[in-house]
């Protein structure tokens, strides 16, 4: 492990994920995470771990950006203490639109029906709702219309890991940074060279849902399994109505 992202979510994590990986680093983001590390995850969710826990779980990967892991920064830095730590800042007020909008596009009632048709979705929202859980936002749920949230808490939980970070963090290996800055003080303080390509801007207004629904294997395999499952409802339910009638009429 040679970077840890400790920057809350929406703070440019999946731009963060994008320039590291342009500058040569195996990088885990949320997906990643859950797909190689959901159980070690869950087991961290439901009882705790240890410093060779994380050790275990990083020893082979070079960078982490966004949720789970930034929640457990301090954790993972233990297991790796000469890793650098890059803590991605935003004004609240831009970061709590840009969670909220993001929040409402991923809560909208279509994706609980495919969650509920997809055992792929199933799972994966749950790791979610516990991921949630950690970061210290309350959620309701809801049918008719998007889940709704505490927004004083989520508001409050931002704060509350922002401090820790600055206040916590060793100096001499930390990096706050906006990802507006661009290359040059990310490059000087991992000690690279300026890539020639731009600098990536990624998840755009919430643009990485429609990305990872048409790119991640995760996410194909569970909308395939949702049309799948719909179909069958589709054809087996009209058939049951059938035959129904036509047992009370005999």
């Amino acid at each position: 492990m040679k970077v840890i992202c400790a920057g809350f979510s929406k703070t440019g994590t999946k731009t963060m994920q994008a320039a590291l990986k342009e500058l040569g680093y195996n990088v885990y983001d949320f997906m990643e995470n859950y797909k190689y590390l959901g159980n070690d995850w869950m087991k961290i969710f439901g009882h705790g771990g240890t410093t060779e826990d994380f050790y275990r779980m990083f020893e082979n990967v070079d960078a982490v950006t966004d949720v789970p892991a930034c929640c457990f920064w301090d954790e993972i830095h233990k297991a790796f203490p000469d890793a650098k730590i890059i803590f991605t800042t935003r004004n609240e007020q831009a970061w709590f639109r840009s969670w909220d909008h993001q929040w409402t596009r991923n809560t909208q009632p279509m994706f609980s029906v495919m969650r509920l048709l997809s055992p792929t979705l199933y799972r994966l929202n749950s790791f979610i709702e516990l991921v949630v859980e950690v970061m210290g936002v309350k959620q309701k749920k809801h049918w008719l219309q998007p889940n709704t949230y505490n927004k004083l808490l989520a508001r409050m939980s931002f704060r509350r890991h922002n401090a820790h970070v600055l206040l916590n963090a060793p100096k001499d290996k930390l990096l706050v940074y906006n990802v507006k800055e661009g290359w040059e003080p990310l490059c000087k303080f991992l000690g690279v060279d300026v890539p020639s390509k731009p600098f990536p801007h990624k998840n755009v207004r919430g643009s990485i849902v429609e990305e990872a629904l048409a790119k991640d294997p995760v996410l194909i395999r569970g909308q395939r399994e949702f049309l799948f499952t719909a179909a069958a409802i589709a054809v087996l339910v009209p058939f049951g109505v059938y035959k129904t009638v036509n047992y009370f009429r005999s």
